[in-house]
């Protein structure tokens, strides 16, 4: 394949953000009011507001219309914080998890899924996840359940959906909270059109740089339930609840968003459902494009995925890794370099806990970059990449 003259756009780079004029004047004004803590300013609560529009049960993303099933009430509130992982912390901590608790959850997934819980004393119980998406097995978490779980946390892999309905209805049957952690899943749906993030009891949405949308860092924390909703908004300020005076009422820490985070994150809120369009219909064109691959398993293209990254299935991962590479098409063998269990910071779990994780990691998982400010060019090479490599893996 010949050369590019440019590399692709990156979430590093301008060419793969959508910064423009309406985050400058965001900065502009929040700078002009000389208030820059949310404490006392406007843009966050804003924010907050804002989401919770987006995110009402009757919304739909990008995709094409189709039938949904019934669904309860309208989110109810948004609670902004500084991070996604702060975001997971505070469903964490308003579900009630404490020393002793369980929480059942993937070992595919940013350690922020797990490190609230391991804070607030509990224990991360891994369940493993489905060979096809990566997403986790409901079989799984079911044989996980023990008297000590008190949640579950639902991570929609890569923008694709897990089967939230089957994991609702185990959490329903035991008593659990089901946490969705939609951070790599901006305007995701399922199959019937519902949002992803409208199904559990709370769920986390990440501003970070690698996200759909970014504010540098960030995190937003969803519920209809207004107890829910109380604890989160307490532990994200210290436990004050700032209407009644200086009194603590609950335990909680400094996870307050600034006001400029949030007028960056109220822009970028604004470009979210273009941004998921354009992914998808970039996503399409590649699918359409590796059609025929038999050494390659390609998504199926469901109107619903969100594309964070685009996962491929190889018999290689760290070959096929190094031969994208070479080709100037950047890759992510396995997505993490181990499961979550296997990092020093979380002792005491055995190697094989999770084999189809450990399989996914370890030899048949393959995680493309995606980006909207990908050209139809961008991804025609990225296939003549694919397809290359493809053929030389045959030859062999």
């Amino acid at each position: 394949m010949p050369e590019r003259e440019m590399p692709l756009p990156t979430v590093l780079g301008p060419r793969g953000r959508t910064f423009g004029e309406e985050e400058r004047a965001a900065v502009l004004r929040v700078l002009d009011s000389a208030v820059l803590c949310s404490a006392f300013g406007s843009e966050a609560r804003s924010l907050e507001a804002e989401m919770t529009r987006l995110y009402s049960r009757g919304a739909r993303g990008s995709g094409p219309s189709r039938p949904s099933r019934p669904s309860r009430p309208s989110r109810g509130e948004t609670v902004a914080c500084s991070s996604g992982t702060a975001a997971l912390h505070l469903a964490v901590a308003a579900a009630g998890v404490g020393p002793g608790d369980e929480v059942i959850t993937t070992p595919l997934s940013d350690f922020g899924t797990v490190a609230p819980v391991v804070a607030q004393g509990g224990r991360v119980v891994f369940a493993d996840v489905r060979p096809d998406d990566g997403n986790l097995d409901p079989g799984a978490v079911e044989a996980a359940l023990t008297s000590r779980t008190k949640a579950v946390i639902a991570v929609h892999l890569f923008g694709a959906a897990a089967d939230i309905d089957a994991l609702r209805a185990i959490c329903d049957r035991h008593g659990l909270v089901l946490i969705e952690d939609c951070a790599q899943a901006w305007l995701g749906e399922d199959s019937t059109g519902r949002l992803l993030g409208t199904v559990g009891d709370i769920a986390c949405f990440s501003l970070q740089q690698y996200k759909h949308i970014t504010a540098g860092d960030g995190g937003l924390a969803l519920t209809d339930d207004p107890g829910l909703a109380r604890h989160m908004r307490l532990f994200m300020d210290k436990g004050w609840d700032r209407t009644e005076g200086r009194i603590h009422r609950e335990m909680g820490l400094n996870y307050r968003m600034t006001e400029l985070t949030a007028a960056v994150a109220r822009a970028q809120l604004a470009k979210v459902a273009d941004v998921v369009r354009v992914r998808r219909e970039r996503a399409g064109q590649l699918v359409a494009a590796l059609a025929g691959l038999d050494r390659v398993t390609v998504p199926e293209p469901l109107p619903g995925h969100a594309w964070w990254l685009f996962p491929l299935l190889v018999d290689d991962n760290s070959r096929w890794a190094k031969d994208l590479q070479a080709e100037g098409v950047p890759t992510m063998p396995g997505y993490l370099e181990r499961p979550l269990y296997a990092n020093p910071a979380l002792p005491g779990y055995p190697p094989g806990l999770c084999p189809q994780a450990e399989q996914l990691i370890g030899r048949t998982l393959l995680a493309l970059p995606w980006n909207e400010g990908y050209t139809e060019a961008d991804v025609e090479y990225i296939a003549r990449a694919i397809r290359t490599v493809h053929d030389r893996a045959h030859a062999r």
